[in-house]
């Protein structure tokens, strides 16, 4: 028996596997772009599901489409949603730059599945698509996809990395360390001092992130074809985004500008810059993380990370800083991603952006890649390192630089003096300032304290 059936759509007649749900122009779509074998994600995928949903139920309330075909429709997104036939969204991400292919796609398996479920021929265009085009379903998809991201799975994930980074400095923050600039010794830091710049910087990328989604909630849903909503009933779009919200738990609003939002990727470009502000940060704490640890007898052994795993296959007992390794790669990936949203971005010529693939798949995986590493690193570095309490004290009571907290007694110049020697002779900074200096070893413990020195001022 055949292993194909024969499919036709308005450019003739092909062969499609026989048990795909998809018809002519997905299997054209995957004829014309074997380039990557990469898909666009389950992700964006439930989304396109979520929006032809709302889509039948908005036009079976506005009377166009009846109910049971309406139904039928709804009925087969909801199995999408769930997460099944993932496999028959083949198409790759470097096709169409509309997505075009990918909403037809859709709109193919979705019909397929109502059909069977209604026992009738549910059509991809004149049912699924009803008042609705590529160019306002695939932008309106990539924002509605990214909502369910950052709001489920990101802005949960960072909240999570803030308080775990709150609870590490209640637990560890008293301590006190050697604090650095450009990697050479400076004034004593708290370790409670570190951690709330780590958290500040968390805390102020999640709000860069809950600002940009306040322009990813407008959807461009409505404008169709060209911005203009022609094919689409005027009322569609206020009822289209009531019954979205309330199936996706996310309120969703109309767009001021349809030509903004389907000429135009500029919000995504925003939300990539913070996704690539919140990648900067976690790969500074990440940095921390690695040098803190470094050694343990060669580096700065300041603090232990959680040992995961062998760290090399020639040399037994070594031990590796995986986890802010991973999380450095991860933020690599994300501004690289952003670089690439930035240069799609670019491409909205006139009445339509044509990179929507590219900046979908890249946004996602952003969204994606921060929220699982923001977790990991979470539970699995800052959660668990120990202080070397050893060695911070050891690094403190020989550090020079302490004596900055002398200039204002016997200026800049005698205290410059000092610290060389104290670094030249290898000898704590107290006794080489006892030999030359008027100040009492008493006077000069209370003023080269160094948990009084982390609390600046006079």
């Amino acid at each position: 028996m055949s292993e194909f059936r024969q499919v036709s759509d308005s450019m003739g007649v092909l062969d499609v596997p026989k048990e795909a749900l998809y018809q002519a122009q997905t299997q054209r779509a995957i004829n014309n772009f074997p380039v990557s074998g990469l898909t666009l994600p389950g992700s964006f995928i439930r989304a396109l599901a979520y929006i032809k949903q709302a889509a039948a139920e908005s036009n079976q309330e506005l009377g166009h489409l009846p109910p049971h075909q309406a139904q039928a429709i709804v009925s087969a997104c909801q199995q999408i949603i769930d997460g099944k036939h993932q496999e028959q969204f083949p198409v790759d991400v470097f096709q169409t730059g509309s997505g075009t292919s990918s909403n037809m796609n859709a709109n193919e398996v979705i019909a397929s599945l109502a059909s069977q479920h209604s026992g009738e021929t549910i059509h991809p265009n004149d049912h699924v698509n009803m008042g609705q085009s590529s160019n306002d379903v695939i932008p309106t998809a990539i924002h509605v996809s990214s909502a369910i991201l950052a709001v489920y799975e990101l802005l949960p994930a960072l909240k999570h990395l803030s308080q775990t980074i709150e609870h590490k400095s209640k637990e560890v923050g008293h301590l006190v360390k050697t604090g650095r600039t450009h990697l050479m010794d400076a004034m004593p830091v708290t370790f409670a001092q570190t951690l709330s710049g780590w958290q500040h910087q968390v805390d102020s990328a999640c709000e860069g992130i809950v600002h940009a989604l306040e322009k990813i909630y407008e959807l461009g849903q409505g404008g169709t074809a060209v911005g203009t909503g022609v094919n689409a009933d005027k009322r569609f779009a206020a009822t289209f985004n009531g019954y979205l919200s309330s199936n996706v738990g996310i309120r969703f609003t109309s767009s001021k500008n349809f030509f903004y939002n389907i000429g135009s990727q500029d919000a995504i470009v925003a939300l990539s810059g913070q996704l690539k502000t919140l990648a900067v940060a976690n790969m500074k704490i990440a940095n921390d993380l690695r040098w803190m640890n470094s050694g343990p007898l060669a580096g700065l052994s300041e603090i232990e990370l959680q040992a995961l795993q062998p760290g090399s296959s020639i040399m037994p007992g070594k031990v590796n800083p995986v986890i802010p390794e991973a999380a450095a790669m991860v933020s690599a990936q994300v501004i690289g991603n952003d670089a690439t949203i930035t240069v799609a971005g670019q491409s909205g010529n006139f009445e339509l952006n044509v990179m929507l693939p590219v900046i979908a798949y890249n946004i996602l995986q952003s969204i994606e890649l921060l929220a699982n590493m923001s977790r990991l690193l979470a539970d699995k570095a800052i959660a668990t390192f120990k202080v070397n309490e050893a060695s911070i004290q050891q690094a403190l009571k020989r550090n020079p630089i302490l004596v900055t907290a002398l200039n204002p007694v016997i200026g800049y110049e005698k205290a410059a003096y000092i610290a060389k020697q104290a670094y030249q002779q290898g000898r704590p900074i107290i006794e080489v300032a006892a030999e030359h200096t008027d100040l009492s070893e008493a006077q000069l413990r209370e003023l080269l304290d160094p948990q009084k020195l982390t609390l600046g001022g006079l």
